[in-house]
């Protein structure tokens, strides 16, 4: 069953990619062109009601990944049209679901210790919830490696992104990065897609500022 539910995730997201894999993800939608998203005002410390007139250059990352490419046409295809036939829904805790379901498109193999158990309420803690993916993924050096927000310069298209809403310890939510934008002077701006609260290209900033003021983010940067 694990290889036919690989096959047919492997299968989807290499569809998608049929009918037009580009080197980037689309641009957001309030994006009219590049040049519109690419020079954007340079806000000063998140909160502090500052805000500099000096404009910064942006530059969006691109890849050429097959895997990352078939992940990330899967997430933006799925992000609010569900997948539910296939891989079914968690009902207001849908994120690990969904982003379990773009790492079997991007190539990775289920185990015993992550899988889809034909029904998301069967499946692993590791496939559906945010703590268990996390406790899981630190045991898997192989797999991917942790960074905290200092380090989002070495975070990746399709990399996972982790909030802790409450600053409890835990994990509470989880998304698949989906844009990266790096300016002239070093600043880098991440959007993510995911799951419960339904997002193409969320920005990170705005969830830990603006909509869940303290909060804590963390990344995976994934291995294969």
């Amino acid at each position: 069953m694990i290889r036919t539910l690989l096959a047919a995730g492997l299968a989807a997201g290499l569809a998608l990619c049929a009918t037009g894999c580009a080197g980037i993800p689309p641009l957001p939608p309030q994006a009219t062109s590049p040049d519109a998203a690419a020079s954007v005002p340079r806000a000063g410390v998140a909160g502090s009601g500052e805000r500099t007139d000096v404009e910064s250059e942006y530059v969006a990352d691109e890849t050429s990944d097959p895997a990352v490419l078939a992940q990330l046409e899967y997430v933006l295809a799925y992000w609010s049209d569900y997948n539910d036939e296939e891989w079914g829904v968690l009902e207001g805790n849908d994120c690990v679901n969904f982003a379990s379901q773009a790492l079997v498109v991007r190539g990775w193999e289920q185990d015993d210790e992550w899988f889809h158990g034909g029904d998301p309420y069967a499946s692993s803690p590791t496939w559906r919830s945010s703590t268990a993916m996390h406790d899981w993924l630190s045991t898997r050096p192989d797999l991917a490696t942790p960074l905290d927000d200092s380090a989002r310069a070495d975070v990746q298209l399709g990399d996972l992104v982790q909030f802790d809403w409450d600053d409890s310890g835990d994990r509470d939510h989880t998304g698949i990065v989906t844009r990266i934008e790096r300016s002239d002077d070093g600043e880098v701006k991440i959007s993510f897609a995911g799951h419960t609260r339904d997002s193409d290209y969320r920005d990170v900033d705005v969830a830990i500022t603006e909509e869940h003021p303290g909060a804590s983010v963390y990344y995976w940067r994934l291995a294969g």
